[in-house]
């Protein structure tokens, strides 16, 4: 217990830090960094590697770099195509046909707090769902506090696979399983709790509409249900036999376009007549790089021939006979796609140059805090890996918890989020964790690790770091404690509710 006590002060550090003192991610992370590799030296002297503590630390920074590298090669280009879909006016264009979708506000913020947050999560992720939802809301007559609590809770079950999968990636390196085994339990365990979630947005909806005229009754309870069995049919099909990049952009597009058609051809006569002297390009031109993305994943995940051949060309290393490792697999990574649908759909959308340079520019600023969070986080994880901390801590927990502990383990992820203000990162910081002790008390690793980004997504709602960016976004800077207490209420539950799916799977 003495041994698990010491190793568990990294981790501590970043919590205390964060959450105490208010450090951002990045100065927290290399503190807790600092205590990992002061503790390896003096107490676990990585014994993976004979006790050669140099080659212990090179190597696990190693590790942290590369697979850093290749979540931000995931991560530039999404983060492009978010810009240049603001620099074309793709946005504007896509905004302009949710708003011509009915007279009745509650509707169309329905499809906006769910669908579109969910589009805009699947694709891009880190902040931009709530960056476009909530001001849309805003804009179609939702109060301010109400706008950002709706978009900050319709975006999170997406989170699971945010950004064509990023919050996979440190599992799968975490684990060793293949991406679609992840994917399949995580987007099972999300199904289960996340119908809740649009039901409790179309409550907000309806609470900030209760002076509206009693318009489309029939959708009030009706819609909420049919749009989220709408979109978690399709993100759990493609979870389970795709892979972990689309199931949230598939099941926003499919989805919505579903809820969509069911409006229009049961609310048609209360849609607003177009502004005829709108400009912009067409929804379809609007939606070309994702619909790419889509095409391109599809076609690189289910066709045979062409996936082996992709697969076929691989970028690896490997030290110390095997004990630290990496590979890149350059022409099937989702990065790949996404920078292709980047450039095809600046193409589509005749976009300029200096469009294209200024999207690429502005993906980079965003990228360079978003980087140092990151590296700082894998490494301390990689290190804690190495060095035997972790395996300490697994320890502890299962004789401490044995078969319960799939109860907590989505608390962890949810904690993880809260804290580092990113799924991403907390899947990087405690996914190990999650295997080590999944293996200690003779568990389902995939099921631990599917409670893990469970956990960590549904953490994105109560995150301060994602609460001050989008209470600021509406004018609310100041007033993000009004936020937290709409959201707390929710995501705990879901939480809570996790933990039980995650225990019964564990015990199938």
């Amino acid at each position: 217990m003495t041994e698990a006590l010491i190793a568990v002060i990294p981790i501590a550090t970043v919590l205390v830090l964060m959450l105490v003192a208010r450090w951002p991610a990045v100065r927290a992370g290399v503190a807790g960094l600092i205590v990992a590799l002061v503790l390896a030296v003096l107490f676990f002297p990585f014994e993976s590697v004979d006790n050669d503590i140099v080659l212990g630390i090179s190597g696990s920074l190693a590790e942290a770099m590369f697979t850093a590298l290749t979540i931000l090669w995931i991560i530039l280009p999404a983060l492009a195509i978010y810009r240049l879909q603001t620099e074309t006016g793709a946005v504007d264009s896509l905004r302009s046909g949710l708003a011509q979708l009915s007279s009745d506000p509650r509707l169309t913020a329905l499809v906006v707090a769910w669908f579109f947050a969910l589009l805009l999560e699947g694709a891009a992720g880190f902040g931009t769902s709530a960056a476009l939802a909530a001001p849309f809301l805003v804009a179609i007559g939702m109060g301010p506090v109400a706008a950002v609590t709706a978009a900050m809770l319709g975006h999170i079950v997406g989170v699971t696979f945010g950004a064509v999968g990023t919050p996979v990636v440190p599992m799968v390196t975490a684990s060793g399983l293949e991406p679609v085994e992840i994917s399949a339990s995580m987007a099972l365990q999300a199904s289960v709790v996340g119908w809740v979630v649009p039901v409790v947005v179309a409550v907000l909806i309806a609470r900030s509409y209760a002076d509206h005229a009693a318009q489309a009754g029939w959708a009030r309870w009706g819609l909420p249900l049919i749009a989220a069995v709408a979109f978690l049919v399709p993100f759990l099909l493609i979870a389970v036999f795709v892979g972990p990049e689309l199931p949230t952009l598939g099941g926003a597009i499919a989805g919505g376009a579903v809820v969509i058609l069911l409006i229009r051809r049961f609310a048609a006569h209360e849609s607003p007549a177009a502004d005829p002297d709108a400009e912009g390009m067409s929804l379809a031109k609007a939606m070309a790089p994702y619909l790419i993305l889509v095409a391109l994943v599809l076609l690189t995940r289910l066709v045979g021939p062409l996936r082996e051949a992709l697969q076929s060309i691989e970028l690896s290393w490997s030290a110390a006979d095997g004990t630290f490792s990496g590979s890149f697999q350059p022409f099937y990574h989702p990065g790949t796609m996404l920078f292709i649908s980047f450039l095809l759909g600046a193409l589509v959308q005749r976009a300029r140059p200096d469009q294209l340079r200024d999207s690429l520019a502005g993906a980079g600023r965003t990228l360079i805090p978003v980087a140092a969070a990151l590296m700082a986080m894998l490494s301390l994880a990689r290190i804690m890996v190495h060095a035997g901390m972790v395996d300490a801590i697994a320890a502890a927990a299962a004789d401490a918890l044995g078969g319960a502990w799939p109860l907590l383990a989505p608390s962890v992820g949810a904690l993880g989020t809260f804290v580092t203000g990113s799924a991403t990162a907390s899947n990087a910081l405690f996914s190990d964790l999650q295997v080590a002790t999944a293996e200690a008390i003779g568990q389902d690793v995939a099921v631990m690790l599917g409670a893990q980004g469970l956990g960590a997504a549904l953490g994105n709602a109560i995150a301060p770091h994602n609460l001050i960016a989008a209470a600021a976004i509406v004018a609310l800077a100041g007033r993000e404690n009004e936020i937290l207490r709409r959201t707390i209420p929710v995501v705990i539950p879901l939480v809570l509710a996790a933990g039980a799916v995650a225990l019964v799977l564990a015990n199938l």
